[in-house]
């Protein structure tokens, strides 16, 4: 055991006291011993204690009173509660009070070194679950300094502790799986599970399969049973992805889930309850779906309960600066890089620039600038030409002289023969038609540097 485990003991009697002291030293713990529940409250009050044993029989504040104050104090320890006069009654009393467990006097002093040990394992798992959790929220939160996306983060705290459905719409690349992992995160079912499904990925042939499981030789390829993703998601919310590439007969069967909330697998007559909250999302225009008889009214009805839209980057400029350095920052942590800066140059490239592939092709950009770009300041010089197609016409062009103009073309040119030969410097300068000196010092004036 280590050391920095601290354990600390509460009994106003001194052999008690002695006697678990010695044992929980001899495991290696750091022990700490008092004889009223009033020591006890300031030193946890204090903190860094790992569990504590308290009887409840004490003079003054007794046990059972100082454990609800200990309830709340912030980052409390595991508490073990200790009785000479134990019975059904006073335990289930501490366990709702949030004891981790409940021993009688006369002690075993095995059992109290596994109890200690299971609550430190208890303390540390859920440790590691707020970090878990809290690194979740970061990475699936709705950013965004524009009104619609001020309007989206109130709509989600209003929505997200309720059960209703929601059908996000926006286009390929707007944040609408992110929206929706906002919305779990934000539920009273965040601690159940969140099951993605993409309608739009799964062949036709497999989507039930993938939806509702199958049990095994229901059909040919079935070699064992298969857990669908409604059950998957019991308890915790189901995203159905580009629900508009659904086809009618799933959607019909869909249908039926939401209405019964009971599931049947492929080959099983047998009907499972299932608890789920389903959100979707669409690029398609749904109502012009259903005037096509492509999408079921009485689903579209069932999933448009409330409807959420997000919408394109290119409606929201202003929001541009603040992805790009959120993207900046994430992909520099994770590359091991200094974090990298756009210039005011490089940042009218992204504000004037349409973004078709909006959020999406965004983050991919900078992930690509985060890998490639050598200086810890980008330039205009070092995006990519596809970025600047459109912009020439512009008076505010960010090039001033047709050197500049000249270089960024270089260098998106060089580094795509690059990448073709996965940075082979001899296919390279074949590939160019230069020496292999000459490519390592246009690579050297351009700002190339190779992978690390």
């Amino acid at each position: 055991m280590s050391t920095a485990h601290k354990i600390l003991i509460v009994d106003d009697e001194a052999g008690i006291r002695e006697s678990l002291a010695s044992i929980l030293r001899d495991e290696h713990y750091t022990v700490e011993a008092v004889g009223s529940a009033e020591e006890a409250l300031d030193r946890i009050a204090a903190g860094d204690l790992h569990v504590v044993l308290l009887d409840i029989w004490l003079p003054g504040i007794d046990g059972m009173e100082a454990l609800s104050r200990i309830r709340n104090i912030p980052d409390a320890p595991a508490v073990i509660m200790i009785s000479g006069h134990g019975n059904i009654e006073a335990a289930v009393r501490a366990t709702k009070l949030g004891a981790f467990d409940f021993i009688e006097k006369p002690l075993s002093l095995e059992k109290v070194t596994v109890l200690v040990r299971n609550a430190i394992q208890q303390r540390r798992l859920q440790e590691e679950n707020q970090v878990l959790r809290s690194e979740f929220n970061q990475r699936f939160q709705v950013i965004g300094d524009s009104v619609p996306m001020k309007a989206l983060r109130q709509q989600i705290a209003v929505t997200a502790p309720t059960n209703g459905r929601v059908l996000i719409y926006g286009e390929s690349g707007t944040g609408k799986e992110l929206v929706a992992r906002a919305l779990h995160a934000g539920s009273l079912r965040n601690r159940g599970p969140f099951v993605e499904v993409s309608c739009a990925a799964i062949p036709e042939e497999l989507i039930e399969s993938e939806l509702f499981g199958h049990i095994k030789g229901s059909f040919t390829g079935a070699s064992e049973d298969k857990i669908g993703k409604f059950q998957k998601a019991d308890g915790g919310t189901l995203f159905l992805d580009e629900v508009g590439d659904m086809s009618l007969r799933t959607q019909s069967k869909v249908l039926r889930v939401l209405e019964e909330q009971r599931i049947e697998r492929i080959g099983s007559n047998a009907a499972l309850s299932v608890d789920v909250r389903v959100l979707a999302a669409t690029n398609k225009n749904l109502e012009k779906e259903i005037a096509s008889g492509a999408f079921r009214q009485d689903l579209f009805y069932r999933l448009n309960v409330i409807p959420f839209f997000v919408p394109p980057l290119r409606d929201r400029k202003e929001d541009i600066p603040v992805f790009a350095r959120f993207f900046l920052n994430g992909f520099s942590a994770e590359y091991g890089k200094r974090t990298r800066e756009l210039s005011e140059g490089a940042m009218e490239v992204l504000l004037r620039y349409p973004w078709p592939g909006n959020v999406r092709e965004l983050k991919n950009l900078v992930e690509r600038l985060v890998i490639v770009c050598p200086q810890a300041r980008i330039e205009p010089h070092h995006l990519p030409p596809e970025l600047f197609r459109g912009v020439a016409e512009s008076p505010q062009h960010p090039y001033s002289t047709l050197h500049e103009a000249r270089s960024a073309y270089e260098r998106e040119f060089i580094l795509r023969k690059l990448q073709e030969h996965r940075w082979n410097m001899t296919q390279t300068a074949s590939a160019l038609g230069l020496e292999r000196s000459h490519l390592y010092r246009k690579m050297k004036s351009l700002g190339i540097a190779a992978p690390e």
